[in-house]
């Protein structure tokens, strides 16, 4: 990214928690305590998912993928806040403030179109749940999430250079505690109606492109649970999306009400009650819904917590012990794993219709 040297401005200001001058100790200690725990619940996912092998499939590839996501969005804001909420002098360098945009609109858009792709995986375990396995293999996966992270990077790359290409004359306060895009381009000295244009409809397109083929994954997929028999098999089926839209809804309704509210209607202190929640609650929420609520993921998480713990005595006893591979030859099928892997699936969805 090439950024205009005729800036005057070279550091900003956060000011988003002026206000709260006698609380920032407190909140200190709140944010970071969330934090922490947030870094250790996500930690425990993915580690999770990665040594047990019954995990070994799509939808929690997707959620480790997602707790990465949410463990990186937080590590670019919460650290920044915490030291500044206890320093006499809340600065950012110029470049430092562009790098945090950039990054956050990064993972902020990826986040939304992964939430897309699961969406997708969703809609293929029940609508064709007899090709599961070999609709979202390995190599569609993948493809998935580089799409996704391609998509949330041209778009951050556009915004970022857009309000980082604008003259800052006057003002350095920034009214929030990091640099997001409304509280930056109010500082900017002018700013042309063409980059406001461009920037809010590609702010709308990344919610309404992604939330588009979320709605019509799940119209299919209502219309298919519908036709289950069983009331026991209708619900069983929709448990297995309820996680998925709770995570979608406080996605898009806190990433609407940032972006695509009037800008009359902007408040400093409506953005920073707002974005605290998505930056430090919402990263927290998210494993909890998604993970700590799952039977399957519980029983997993038991399994490795009980392997690690007898490990230690099967090593002294044994004198040696055996290596896991769970790199992406466990994605690799051979043609009874497929067979073998679809029957599973005739046998879940006959589950499911009893």
């Amino acid at each position: 990214m090439e950024w205009v040297n005729e800036t005057v401005v070279r550091e900003f200001v956060f000011i988003g928690f002026s206000s709260l001058a006698s609380l920032q100790q407190l909140l200190f200690v709140v944010f970071l305590l969330l934090y922490l725990f947030t870094l250790g619940t996500n930690a425990i996912i993915i580690a999770t998912i990665v040594l047990d092998r019954a995990l070994h499939t799509p939808m929690y590839f997707f959620l480790a993928v997602l707790s990465c996501s949410e463990t990186c969005y937080t590590f670019i804001i919460v650290p920044k806040m915490l030291v500044d909420l206890l320093a006499q002098k809340k600065t950012i360098s110029f470049l430092g403030c562009a790098t945090q945009m950039f990054s956050f609109l990064f993972l902020g858009c990826s986040h939304s179109f992964l939430l897309a792709a699961m969406g997708y995986d969703r809609y293929v375990a029940i609508c064709n749940p007899l090709c599961y396995t070999v609709l979202m293999g390995h190599r569609v996966c993948m493809g998935l999430v580089a799409a996704a992270c391609a998509c949330g990077f041209t778009v951050a790359q556009i915004i970022t250079s857009l309000v980082f290409h604008l003259p800052f004359h006057s003002s350095n306060h920034l009214h929030h505690f990091f640099c997001d895009i409304s509280p930056v381009l109010k500082l900017a000295s002018h700013h042309t109606h063409f980059s406001q244009i461009v920037i809010f409809m590609l702010c709308t397109l990344v919610l309404v492109i992604p939330l588009l083929l979320i709605s019509v994954s799940y119209i299919h997929i209502i219309s298919t649970i519908l036709q289950f028999p069983s009331t026991l098999g209708r619900h069983k089926a929709f448990s297995t999306c309820a996680s998925h839209l709770i995570i979608v809804t406080i996605h898009y309704g806190c990433a609407s009400f940032i972006c695509l509210r009037p800008k009359s209607n902007y408040s400093s202190g409506q953005d920073a009650l707002i974005s605290v929640f998505y930056t430090i609650l919402t990263p927290l929420f998210n494993p909890m819904i998604y993970s700590l609520r799952n039977k399957e993921f519980k029983s997993a998480l038991r399994r490795v917590v009980g392997k690690t713990i007898s490990l230690p005595q099967h090593y002294s006893g044994s004198g040696s012990f055996q290596t896991v591979n769970i790199g992406k030859n466990s994605w690799n099928r051979s043609d009874q794993t497929i067979k073998h892997c679809v029957q599973k699936q005739r046998s879940l969805l006959l589950h499911l219709q009893i």
